[in-house]
């Protein structure tokens, strides 16, 4: 194992030792606890098959190196990189080949032992608690056919073949993040279960969506891009298109990092992490809006545009607030700009904040027709069957009790129906 160049310090780097040093015919009294971590493992990530093969994919897929972050979205570009992981991938191919059912000589006690079953591994649930399905499924189509490779060269193909497809690491197997501050160190942590909205689930707001889209793959194909704000009333989709963004465009490379106004001071340090990446990232602030006492849009001004630091080319900055303007006005600001000398430069200073989002784009509740065209295009698509008249009458009656008109309240109703009327 010391023989690895690349593929040094992984993440489960005790297990793939002690599982290496097991299979050479060493350490026999470390068996059950390497069987132990592979069924840990298996039961966290779901996988099933051979726990060993999945393992080795899993370290493969995971590890963040030279090679593999070069690979991630461009594939392998060859060079001496490449032929410095094929020396790693050819002692990989080895440990692939290595036939765990060979260590029950260590436990068995006279009847069969636990390392044939754990060699065709079956669990009882196929759930992931660390990836979303198809990521899951993709790391246990991989290890198949590395198990099947026929030398390293094979093993290169199919792995760097992965790295393009996903990339590699948190930032290649997950979607989203959320940001995780241990003192003045900013982590980011993968969103495991991200809600499956599409844009095709979103009703209505068509000119919203195409203005979003085309931003968006502009910034995906590299062009110029600019960051967004999605301001307006509350429950008609901001949220649902941010999300929608991401799963639509996750398999072009697309990730996504909410931040909250607290974290803003953490900025400058997940540019730092994030702007050597092959992928493109969108910093989410949801529901964005300050008070008059708070400070922070003074550090997202200099962080979208005006810090001495240049924001990197794959970040963009979405927002979304029920604020136009984000920091709060009222009456008596009026009252005390009269006794300013300088009014004009304290309103400049509120209003260039959201000056730096180059495209805003409004989101306005929907009037009593367009609240009834939400609400019979959700029923059609939960196959709720209620007369056009009758199901109007009650959503009109939802509405008045339940937030008023918006697509919120039209969804809301929707599952109060399938939770009362279903089946």
């Amino acid at each position: 194992m010391n023989s690895l160049l690349l593929y040094r310090n992984m993440e489960h780097q005790k297990l793939f030792d002690d599982m290496a040093a097991l299979l050479d015919g060493f350490a026999a009294a470390s068996a059950v606890e390497c069987a132990n971590g592979l069924i840990e493992i298996a039961s966290a990530y779901g996988f099933s098959g051979n726990l060993w093969h999945c393992f080795l994919a899993l370290c493969l897929a995971t590890h963040e190196n030279a090679y593999s972050t070069s690979c991630e979205i461009r594939g392998d570009l060859g060079g001496t990189l490449s032929s410095l992981a094929l020396r790693d991938f050819a002692v990989f191919k080895a440990l692939f080949d290595k036939d765990i059912t060979t260590l029950d000589r260590f436990t068995a006690d006279g009847g069969k032992g636990f390392w044939a079953e754990i060699a065709d591994f079956h669990p009882a649930g196929a759930e992931s608690r660390i990836y979303n399905k198809r990521v899951r499924d993709r790391i246990l189509e991989l290890a198949v056919a590395l198990s099947h490779a026929e030398d390293a060269e094979g093993v290169r193909a199919s792995v760097s073949g992965f790295y393009r497809e996903f990339g590699v690491g948190k930032y290649g197997l997950n979607k989203a993040f959320r940001v995780e501050e241990n003192g003045h160190e900013a982590r980011m942590v993968p969103v495991v279960n991200v809600e499956h909205v599409y844009f095709d689930d979103i009703v209505g707001y068509q000119l919203q969506k195409d203005k979003l889209i085309e931003n968006t793959e502009a910034f995906l194909r590299g062009r110029a891009a600019n960051n967004v704000l999605l301001f307006g009333d509350a429950g008609t989709g901001k949220s649902s298109c941010i999300k929608a963004v991401l799963n639509e465009y996750y398999g072009q490379g697309l990730r996504i990092i909410e931040v909250y106004k607290h974290q803003f001071h953490a900025l400058s340090s997940i540019l730092e992490q994030i702007q050597d990446r092959n992928y493109r990232f969108i910093i989410y602030m949801d529901d964005l809006s300050f008070e008059e006492s708070e400070l922070e849009y003074k550090y997202l001004k200099a962080i979208i545009e005006g810090g001495l630091g240049r924001k990197p080319k794959n970040v963009l900055i979405y927002a979304t607030s029920n604020r136009r303007h984000l920091i709060r006005e009222k009456f008596s600001d009026k009252r005390e700009l009269d006794d300013e000398l300088h009014q004009n430069d304290t309103v400049q200073e509120k209003l260039s904040l959201v000056a730096r989002f180059g495209v805003t784009i409004y989101f306005g509740a929907p009037d009593k027709r367009q609240f009834g065209g939400i609400v019979k295009a959700l029923a059609e698509r939960n196959h709720i069957r209620i007369p056009e008249e009758e199901l109007l009458a009650e959503a009109n009656k939802w509405e008045l009790s339940h937030g008023g008109l918006s697509g919120r309240t039209a969804a809301q109703f929707i599952t109060y129906l399938l939770g009362t009327r279903g089946e």
